[in-house]
């Protein structure tokens, strides 16, 4: 997606999908954090808390059964056990390291998140062994969430049971599609009878919260499939259900397909026909007593369902981030780890963190970063800035602001500032109007 569109009126952001990063979930973008910058966090590290501010741990886990044609994660297929092995151990070793460090101060964890990859893709025994490990290092057991991401087709019975006697209290699905051609066509591991199978053995083991993960405008789907899936995913009755746009990342097999053809346009639904499938899905989830969350999640409105993870990182909370690729936050820092597998171990196995880049935001970047995240839950509280930053936002973003009330994109009152569903749909691309001049025509990544 062009800096140039971003720049433009939203509304006329519905032709096909580019190539390109459109998710935002960070600030400033990732593409300025910088390997210069890691006595940062270094620095950080020697630091104490600052005080009251949570801590949170995230692990990843880069293993999958297949890589999907979408993917633009960090993962490994057809690995051995010994590699797996190897990983958990580098992983532990790294904890240890970081368990050492001021920036702790006598902290526990209060959200958990493994992510991948695929974390279920682990043995029962291994995963045992992982838990067990790092709760001596890091005590979790008082954690308020602890959340796992799974692929289907990688559980059964006995490991369901087994992550929900490790304490996972949301696990999170990647459904995606429950139709079989396109789970296929996507490079999908998992088929429809495993995510039933799947799905009523987890809601049976008595997790506190499952979610579902759908995609709107994968490869070959179609609309009346999507209607199929979000009827599915309703008489499911989840706890929440999380969608996303598809979108067609760099590092992706579908991008390298379309370059090895000279495509310039990705073989996906369009932008607007994405936006009215979601627009779809959230009206059916509603009707079924669901409440939209953010601009991807809906959540049973009679049940008490939280994503700490989410909003304590948004609000500034530390994140001890362990694995290949993965990102975290320590006293005002961003750091990112070496994306690859062997530069990873190898510093670990010398002793040394395995970080690759870092960030320290100054104060108006921290609070346009917790401004634009913010935005996507659907509201934003301008008093909250006021007392954290002493910034009055109704006057920083007063053009912003009113650019988006023109469009028909927010609505103002005398407390909030609440986004329409029209601007819901599409806010990865309102949020770039708020970043600082420098960081507009920065590539995202």
């Amino acid at each position: 997606m062009s800096n140039e569109a971003a720049e433009a009126n939203p509304q006329e952001l519905s032709g096909d999908t580019e190539v390109g990063n459109f998710f935002i979930s960070n600030y400033p973008p990732y593409s300025v954090w910088s390997t210069d910058n890691k006595p940062e966090i270094m620095d950080a590290m020697e630091r104490p808390p600052e005080p009251d501010n949570p801590l949170g741990l995230y692990l990843h886990i880069p293993f999958c059964r297949k890589r999907c044609h979408f993917c633009y994660f960090r993962v490994y297929t057809g690995v051995k056990s010994a590699e797996i092995k190897e990983y958990v151990e580098a992983s532990l070793k790294e904890l240890k390291m970081y368990t050492e460090k001021p920036f702790l101060g006598g902290r526990k964890p209060e959200f958990i998140y493994f992510g991948g990859g695929t974390p279920s893709f682990l043995s029962t025994s291994m995963l045992g062994y992982l838990v067990e490990e790092m709760d001596k290092l890091l005590p979790w057991s008082d954690a308020r969430e602890v959340a796992f991401e799974c692929e289907p087709g990688t559980l059964t019975e006995k490991k369901i049971n087994f992550i929900r006697d490790l304490g996972i209290t949301r696990l999170s699905l990647g459904v995606e599609n429950f139709d079989d051609h396109i789970l296929e066509i996507n490079g999908r591991a998992h088929r429809g009878p495993e995510i039933e199978r799947a799905y009523h053995t987890a809601k049976d083991a008595g997790f506190p919260q499952v979610n579902i993960d759908l995609i709107a405008g994968m490869l070959e789907e179609t609309e009346d499939n999507w209607k199929r899936c979000v009827d599915r995913a309703i008489e499911l009755d989840p706890e929440s259900i999380t969608i996303y746009q598809m979108e067609v990342p760099y590092n992706t097999t579908i991008y390298k397909r379309m370059k090895e053809s000279g495509m310039l346009k990705a073989p996906v639904a369009n932008w607007e026909t994405k936006r009215r499938w979601v627009t779809y899905a959230f009206a059916q989830l509603e009707q079924a007593g669901y409440e939209v969350a953010s601009a991807y999640t809906a959540v049973k409105k009679e049940k008490k369902v939280d994503f700490l993870y989410r909003d304590l990182l948004w609000e500034g909370a530390d994140l001890l981030s362990l694995g290949v690729a993965s990102f975290g936050h320590i006293n005002g820092t961003h750091y990112q780890n070496n994306h690859d597998m062997n530069p990873y171990l190898e510093l670990l196995e010398k002793g040394e963190f395995p970080i690759y880049r870092a960030l320290t935001p100054n104060d108006e970047e921290r609070m346009i970063r917790e401004f634009i995240l913010h935005f996507k839950l659907g509201w934003i509280d301008p008093q909250y800035y006021q007392q954290k930053f002493g910034v009055n936002v109704r006057e920083r973003f007063a053009e912003q602001l009113g650019r988006l009330k023109t469009w028909g994109y927010i609505d103002r009152d005398d407390d909030l500032i609440t986004v329409t569903r029209q601007g819901l749909l599409q806010i990865d691309v309102l949020l770039h109007d708020f970043f600082l001049p420098q960081h507009r025509n920065t590539r995202y990544a």
